[in-house]
């Protein structure tokens, strides 16, 4: 955040120059890590939860546990960048999620887990706002800039989608474990080279203002209740307390609006970004494309493990058609973007999302594997490629360095809601019918929130790409 701001400085021109590819590398890796774990874990559930004696009710703790630390935790985490700088919190993030993966690999038991999968999550909120905002600071020119998005938000759509496969391989091949313990020799050697790499920052205007105490409680309090009371709706007997967390959200939620408006000296999230409607169309237009793809690996995996009895190997290999379709929907994404702009770009890959989540509609306990299932998750991986990256650019563009960070806090923040509210309400929904019908109603209602995306980016978004103001110290 206040790296974006003081990247008018000579020495971050200096950096710029000498080594945007080590940036990139470095905004890459923790972007891939972090996604990656999101989804990684959906395929080893049934052995961690013979291994750790969990419930069916209690293993789905293991993915809220790191849902709910790291959306509850991503606008702080984004705040605690402009306080102590973009190196810091880099390393402190990264250190406690490859520390907490330790943990989780080395789990006795099934709390053990869950609190090490929850300082993951929080080692990940810390991280995430990082990334955007070295994105940004490795690339000025717009073009260029816009191409480096695509990669940055390739990886992340491709971390995603290989987390189902790489959890798979791990999974039968070397244990449950491995899933956590992959983790530690590539954030290790990221670390290092993040420790090399990232310089110290002069602390800039935004950098010291005080912490908003009152809002940082109220809005990681609040979104915490909103992902917890969604989960609770897909358990059993759960949907009177999801009612409770549900109207607490809304209250907290609502109180940290009014405290930026009216209370807050220096807000966490200053309200007038939202003025900028390249932000807020772009955030809308995220939550409704992340609700859908964010959570398909998980509802792909359970469906052809549940449904179709395959294997875990077999199962993260169903997805390997989504993560390469991502891969080129992000490289052309990168090239249309600076010449269609990002409101055009994303109308067309929603629409691909949208046609591929409604064909898996059909979904049931004799659907053929190809081409019933393999062509839909192609046909929306490439669409997801396609759209994140002019929604992101739409997102971070056209508004004053210094809000950088803040933009990038708050797309991660859209993002990782939208993650734990998908695969929680998805996974309810795909619950309530026998012989796989429910995951195919559950896609249906993916698509339908995937075209009105479209709609909303058709509508909404400019036309132009924003171009970020420039950089001054």
């Amino acid at each position: 955040m206040s790296v974006t701001a003081a990247t008018g400085a000579p020495a971050a021109e200096r950096e710029r120059v000498a080594r945007p590819w080590l940036l990139m590398v470095l905004a890459c890796g923790a972007q891939f890590l972090v996604v990656l774990d999101a989804t990684i874990i959906s395929v080893a559930l049934p052995p961690i939860a013979r291994d750790l004696g969990f419930t069916a009710a209690s293993i789905g703790w293991v993915v809220t546990a790191y849902t709910l630390a790291f959306a509850g935790f991503l606008l702080l985490g984004g705040r605690l960048a402009d306080l102590f700088g973009t190196r810091a919190m880099y390393l402190t993030g990264l250190g406690l999620f490859t520390a907490a993966s330790i943990g989780c690999g080395a789990a006795g038991g099934s709390g053990w887990l869950v609190a090490a999968r929850a300082a993951q999550g929080l080692g990940g909120a810390l991280l995430m706002p990082t990334t955007l905002t070295i994105v940004h600071q490795a690339y000025a020119e717009p073009r260029r800039r816009a191409r480096a998005l695509g990669l940055w938000s390739m990886v992340g759509a491709v971390g995603a989608a290989a987390g189902t496969l790489c959890g798979g391989v791990l999974t039968d091949t070397l244990g449950w474990r491995w899933v956590f313990l992959v983790n530690v020799p590539i954030g290790a050697v990221v670390l290092a080279l993040a420790a090399l790499t990232l310089t110290r920052r002069p602390r800039t205007e935004a950098g010291r203002r005080p912490l908003d105490v009152t809002g940082a409680l109220l809005v990681t309090s609040g979104l915490v209740a909103l992902v917890y009371g969604v989960v609770c709706f897909g358990g059993d007997g759960g949907a009177a307390r999801g009612g409770w967390f549900l109207g607490a959200a809304a209250v907290l939620l609502a109180l940290f609006l009014v405290s930026q408006a009216k209370w807050a000296r220096s807000p966490l999230v200053p309200l007038r970004i939202f003025a900028h409607r390249s932000v807020s169309s772009a955030n809308a237009v995220m939550f409704g494309l992340g609700l859908g793809y964010l959570a398909s690996p998980v509802l792909i995996s359970l469906y052809l493990q549940n449904v179709q009895h395959f294997s875990p190997l077999r199962a993260g290999l169903g997805f390997l058609p989504a993560a390469f379709a991502v891969m080129i929907g992000a490289q052309f994404a990168g090239r249309l973007t600076p010449r269609w702009g990002a409101r055009r770009t994303a109308v067309i890959g929603l629409v691909l999302v949208a046609a591929g989540f409604l064909l898996l509609s059909r979904l049931g306990p004799h659907t053929p594997f190809f081409p019933s299932v393999v062509l839909p998750v192609a046909l929306f991986g490439l669409g997801a490629g396609l759209a994140f990256t002019p929604i992101t650019v739409a997102a971070t563009g056209g508004v004053d360095p210094a809000m950088t960070g803040l933009a990038s806090g708050l797309l991660n923040t859209v993002r990782q809601v939208a993650t734990a509210l998908g695969i929680a309400g998805f996974s309810a929904v795909a619950n309530t019918r026998t012989g796989g019908h429910g995951y195919g109603l559950a896609f249906l209602l993916a698509g339908i929130i995937a075209a009105l995306a479209a709609a909303a980016a058709a509508t909404l978004m400019p036309g132009r790409t924003p171009r970020t103001a420039p950089d001054t110290g």
